[in-house]
């Protein structure tokens, strides 16, 4: 679910939501670092009028805002002030906010510290510092797809050994977005991807699609344990320079697989 989305006493609390700028390795494409990339996607919430989620703190609850003033010359934002009294000082005091926001389709997330209180018109508003990096990603490359477990996809690839030799390795998706895929792994082969290891001969064939042939670098490594007690592990990686076509056929397939789910579901209702 979207953080917009969550209101108080109704589910999941701000400290079980996970953000994608504290992913860095995961979303590192996505991040803007020059100051004039920055200044640009955040003139864009202020001309939308976007509503803003500033999340305070791990746990500590977290207010509704929007921006609405940036000087670049300064390097200062100004952001509304929220309606609750408590939670205005609890952002004042904070070591750290976390700023989610949503607008057609594109989520643009960046943090915050050492937040003033100012006036802005007669009324109270935050002040703050520009962020030096900000995250904005497009809802379809951020959109993850757990693959059907009844049309598995399969993927292969070549792992190269410390003593040089080569081993054909397989396994299954767990999923895949079009920033990368989270494999099925065996501990053992979980063993051979330590994390910035590179693939560059990745074999998946998408059903209905084709092989999809791809370069991907090993970015995190998760166990698991099934309800029936099976271990495995999720090897998360990302793509490394897909060409368009390839991109185009892994949006076809996932556009393709979350329709007929839709209407599977629709024909049970």
């Amino acid at each position: 679910m979207d953080e917009t989305d969550f209101q108080p006493g109704s589910g999941p609390e701000p400290d079980d939501l996970q953000f994608e700028i504290e992913q860095a390795e995961d979303y590192s494409q996505y991040l803007l670092h020059s100051k004039a990339e920055i200044v640009a996607a955040l003139r864009s919430l202020i001309q939308r009028r976007a509503l803003v989620s500033a999340y305070i703190d791990p746990g500590r609850g977290f207010l509704l805002t929007s921006l609405l003033n940036l000087e670049a010359d300064t390097g200062t934002l100004l952001l509304d002030w929220g309606r609750d009294d408590e939670i205005n000082r609890q952002a004042l005091s904070a070591t750290q906010l976390i700023l989610s926001a949503e607008v057609d389709k594109v989520k643009v997330q960046f943090t915050l510290s050492n937040l003033l209180e100012t006036r802005l018109g007669g009324r109270p508003a935050f002040l703050a510092a520009l962020p030096d990096k900000v995250l904005r990603l497009q809802r379809r490359e951020y959109f993850r797809l757990s693959t059907p477990i009844a049309k598995p996809v399969k993927f292969v690839t070549t792992i190269k050994r410390v003593d040089g030799s080569t081993l054909i390795a397989e396994a299954s998706l767990l999923d895949i977005s079009g920033g990368g895929v989270g494999l099925m792994a065996t501990p053992s082969l979980a063993a051979l991807l330590p994390s910035g290891t590179v693939l560059s001969d990745c074999k998946m064939t998408l059903p209905d699609e084709g092989l999809l042939v791809g370069k991907l670098c090993v970015r995190n490594k998760f166990d698991v344990t099934t309800r029936g007690g099976a271990r495995y592990v999720r090897v998360g990686c990302e793509f490394l320079n897909l060409p368009g076509a390839r991109m185009s056929m892994v949006q076809r397939y996932i556009t393709r697989i979350e329709r007929e789910r839709k209407a599977r579901l629709s024909g049970m209702s």
